[in-house]
């Protein structure tokens, strides 16, 4: 459905993104997460043809949005950060607004309100004032101007901030609703808590590079990332790096061993029975509980050992290592 291609994007003296590329399958709810700063907006922008990137291509649904962007605003919906509402129209003026903006038919704009405001749970505020509505509601509303014209891709920027926890769970069932009626959508936050309700994919943004393209919480590869709590971890690291099966050995930020495994019951269980056989004083052996923010940790950590190993290797160069070996 969405398919990102080499995308670069360049403010003065700033390159916010670079070199991006990834692939969204229709029928799926992705969250872009980052911290501030990272390039999520400018990449949700370029996404929805409001921004012209230096280089690279975007297809949505099939279609260059730089040969005809008119043509990709009908097939999507977008909505900012910080969004504006008409405050003296009704709710029910506001979205006939926005579904004659996207060319509706005058015929079919009566019944194209009725069904977005139904989707979004405001067909009994059709005309209350946008000024009278709660945060949520105006949320709502906004979304709801956002997908008035049935569009197959939807762009969120941000679109829980400033809300409540219950307002929060009500609209994460309502991307989940969007979902199952055909839409795809990318969610932008820096709070991953809100987005691990309802996404089951994640783009990571770090510093406009795309570190990371992971389903949330699945293993990669028929592995498994595995967490080790023992007495005195003198040595066990070693011990570990040198097992047959085990890579990425680290401490976590809570001090606990953490390292990738077979997704082997069996496996697992002679690694456990080497180490104990090592004497090793091993307080605890399982599978490490993966969130959406462990898992982000986990790849930013990742990221930073690469860049020091390729520091190293840079400054070592081929003939000190030639003398080194």
């Amino acid at each position: 459905m969405i398919k990102v291609r080499d995308l670069c994007f360049d403010y003065p003296g700033t390159r916010a993104l670079d070199d991006v590329s990834f692939d969204i399958k229709a029928g799926n709810i992705v969250a872009l997460v980052g911290p501030n700063g990272a390039g999520k907006t400018t990449l949700l922008r370029t996404l929805a043809a409001l921004d012209q990137p230096v280089s690279g291509q975007i297809l949505l649904d099939g279609k260059d949005i730089s040969e005809n962007p008119r043509e990709v605003h009908q097939k999507l919906g977008y909505l900012s950060d910080f969004f504006g509402l008409y405050e003296e129209l009704t709710v029910a003026q506001c979205l006939r607004f926005h579904a004659g903006s996207h060319g509706i038919n005058s015929e079919d704009i009566a019944a194209t309100v009725e069904r977005a405001a139904r989707r979004l749970g405001l067909d009994d505020r059709l005309h209350q004032k946008a000024k009278e509505l709660s945060r949520g509601l105006r949320q709502r509303l906004a979304i709801a101007q956002a997908i008035v014209h049935e569009p197959k891709i939807l762009l969120l920027d941000e679109p829980a901030s400033g809300l409540d926890p219950e307002a929060r769970h009500a609209l994460a069932t309502l991307f989940c609703q969007l979902r199952d009626q055909g839409m795809t959508l990318l969610v932008s936050s820096h709070i991953l808590t809100e987005l691990e309700e309802y996404c089951s994919h994640m783009l990571m943004l770090r510093h406009g590079k795309l570190i990371a393209e992971d389903g949330v919480g699945q293993a990669e590869n028929d592995r498994c990332d595995m967490q080790l709590t023992v007495v005195d971890d003198d040595g066990v690291m070693a011990l570990l790096s040198a097992c047959d099966g085990v890579l990425d050995v680290r401490y976590s930020d809570d001090q606990c061993i953490c390292f990738s495994a077979p997704d082997d019951a069996l496996k697992q269980h002679l690694l456990l029975k080497e180490l104990i056989d090592q004497g090793v004083a091993v307080v605890s052996f399982k599978p490490r509980q993966t969130d959406m923010h462990r898992q982000y940790l986990d790849k930013v950590q990742q990221q930073e050992r690469d860049v020091q190993t390729k520091d190293v290797e840079q400054n070592i160069g081929p003939d000190h290592k030639g003398q080194e070996a």
